[in-house]
This record gives C-alpha cells, sequence and structure tokens, in this order.
C-alpha cells in the first residue's frame, strides 16, 4: 500500500495569527518573516504528527493511494478521513498500462473514522497479478481552519506550542506528545474492529 499526498496546504489556509495570539506573540516580530516562516513550519509539523496519530486530514488536500490486492473484493476501506469525493479509480498492469474503471462502478460510503470505496455491484474491479489499482481522492475536514474540529485544532495548537518551546532542545524524545494533545485526540483515533480490521 503506498498514499502519496497530491496537493499541498496552502499558507493562506494556515491559522497563523490564531497560533500568534495562542502563543500571545501578536506584536515585535521582524519584518524579514523570518519568525512566521518558523511558526508556519511548527503547525506544518504539529497538523502532521496529529494526522499521522489520528488517520484524519485536517484541512483538504488530495491523495493517491495504490494496493496490490484488495482485502475484501467488495468494498476496501480509505487509509485516511474524512473522505469528500473518489475522483477516480483506475488499474494498472505489470507493465504499465493504465485502466479507468467505469465511475458507475464504484462508489464512496463515508464515515468518521472508516470510510470506504466500494463496489456498486458485487466485486471491486479485479488487480491483475502484478498490478495495483490507483484511486484519486479528496480528504479533510474542509479548506479553512473553520472547519476544523475545535478539539482537534487546539491540539494542533498545543502541540504547536511545544514545539515552539522546546526549539532549541537537540530532541525531544522519541515520539513524545504532551498528555493534553493525547486527550484532545483519543476520540479521532481509529479502533481495531477486528482481527483484520482496519485501524
Amino acid at each position: 500500500m503506498m498514499l502519496i499526498e497530491q496537493t499541498t496546504v496552502p499558507a493562506t489556509a494556515l491559522p497563523l495569527d490564531r497560533f500568534k495570539a495562542h502563543l500571545r506573540l501578536g506584536t515585535g516580530f521582524t519584518e524579514d518573516g523570518a519568525e512566521d516562516a518558523l511558526l508556519e513550519a511548527f503547525l506544518r509539523a504539529a497538523m502532521a504528527a496529529i494526522e499521522g496519530r489520528t488517520a484524519k486530514v485536517i484541512l483538504t488536500r488530495s491523495f493517491t493511494w495504490g494496493v496490490y490486492n484488495w482485502r475484501d473484493g467488495s468494498r476496501e476501506t480509505l487509509p485516511v478521513a474524512p473522505v469528500t469525493r473518489i475522483a477516480e479509480l483506475r488499474v494498472v498492469d505489470r507493465h504499465g498500462t493504465v485502466c479507468p474503471c467505469d465511475p458507475s462502478s464504484y462508489r464512496l460510503e463515508r464515515d468518521t473514522h472508516f470510510p470506504r470505496l466500494a463496489a456498486a455491484g458485487t466485486l471491486l474491479p479485479s488487480i491483475p497479478p502484478g498490478g495495483t489499482a490507483e484511486v484519486d481522492f479528496d480528504a479533510g475536514f474542509g479548506p479553512s481552519w473553520d472547519s476544523v474540529p475545535p478539539d482537534l485544532g487546539q491540539a494542533v495548537f498545543l502541540l504547536a506550542a511545544h514545539y515552539h518551546e522546546n526549539r532549541h532542545e537537540a530532541a525531544l524524545g522519541e515520539g513524545h506528545m504532551p498528555f493534553g494533545v493525547l486527550a484532545l485526540i483519543e476520540r479521532w483515533r481509529r479502533m481495531r474492529l477486528t482481527a483484520g480490521g482496519a485501524t
């Protein structure tokens, strides 16, 4: 399985001024923008860390997901949520020949934690030996910070502030995340439902 992020969050969508207010750093910045660039980097790092822990895409982006075989021939859990649109499903054989699938042959099953690519009929398109299936989709709570759930938004701010406060330390520990951040994201984490289910 391979998940590729095709688009990135534009700087204009990041809540830089709100983060400055959170840090109580509303004034006193130099004119060269160096401090803004640093705060933006902390916000992006915090978002990436929380998305990695929760499998939730905070701000909308486009992705391509590639798989070598289906776990379930009729529906497949997508790797992140919330998914808002499936743009294309295609099958690629071992020689690289691409065959787009008929959009009427599949559909999106929306779910907060486990959105699925589902067959419109009985089975999803078959993947040839040595080939892959590739799914282009959009995921995220929305394009602006106002669409982000408040607890996830606060978790991003807390973690970014933690990075800011510890920016001069050589290391922050292996996988360390402040307790307050973990508490805020707990309800958004995926839980394994069955022995072979998605997590």
